[in-house]
């Protein structure tokens, strides 16, 4: 982690309000979002997608995506979710699904990201958004359900877009795409079943090594 914001390479005025210092103080550390790369890769470029688009594209699909909840949700209180889940990676770094070893500490990683990040807000705000945060986490509401199922889903299609992707990954099979993923089904019944039929696919084309469904 580093400590030190970004704002502090060059200081705003402190003719301009204070509370809104603190605000933009903040805003200016979100931009680190876009250098944390992910695995996915983009469907329209050969490169990997940053935190920043994934988080624009998940909010895009809340809008779009949200008649297939099977709870009714509050859509902009989803992109709220959706839009805060990733910053604590701007300290705490991108952790690749199925890489375990470094999910041994994720949490531990976060939790520190998020006391340093969203403690560059004002007070009231910090809470704010550190709730968001924890709701998306705790997936105890309808609508954090439904942010990580949508978070979950958008790497699929990038995967089937890439016509394989990250499912590509060394040991990783499409057993384990079928366990990793399977979270979508607890928000969406219809999105999880594109999301196993869009896995079936991939797997009997070779996109992914065998699992289950091709012993079956």
């Amino acid at each position: 982690m580093n400590p030190q914001p970004l704002a502090q390479t060059n200081p705003f005025p402190e003719t301009i309000d204070a509370r809104l210092r603190q605000q933009l103080t903040f805003l200016i550390e979100a931009d680190r979002l876009k250098t944390v790369l992910r695995q996915s890769p983009l469907a329209a470029a050969d490169r990997r997608e940053n935190d920043a688009e994934h988080s624009w594209h998940l909010a895009l699909m809340v809008i779009i995506l949200a008649e297939h909840a099977d709870e009714e949700i509050d859509v902009g209180h989803t992109i709220e979710l959706v839009v805060v889940h990733d910053l604590v990676e701007i300290h705490a770094g991108d952790t690749p699904l199925y890489d375990t070893a470094m999910a041994a500490d994720q949490q531990e990683r976060e939790t520190a990201a998020a006391e340093l990040l969203f403690g560059l807000l004002p007070a009231d705000q910090a809470a704010r958004v550190r709730a968001l945060w924890d709701e998306f986490e705790a997936e105890k509401t309808p609508e954090a359900r439904f942010a990580k199922a949508v978070d979950r889903f958008e790497p699929l299609l990038l995967n089937w877009m890439a016509r394989g992707g990250s499912w590509r990954t060394p040991g990783v099979t499409a057993d384990d795409s079928r366990a990793r993923k399977a979270v979508i089904g607890r928000a969406s019944a219809s999105l999880w079943q594109a999301g196993k039929e869009l896995i079936d696919e991939s797997e009997r084309r070779g996109w992914s090594r065998p699992g289950r469904a091709a012993r079956d």
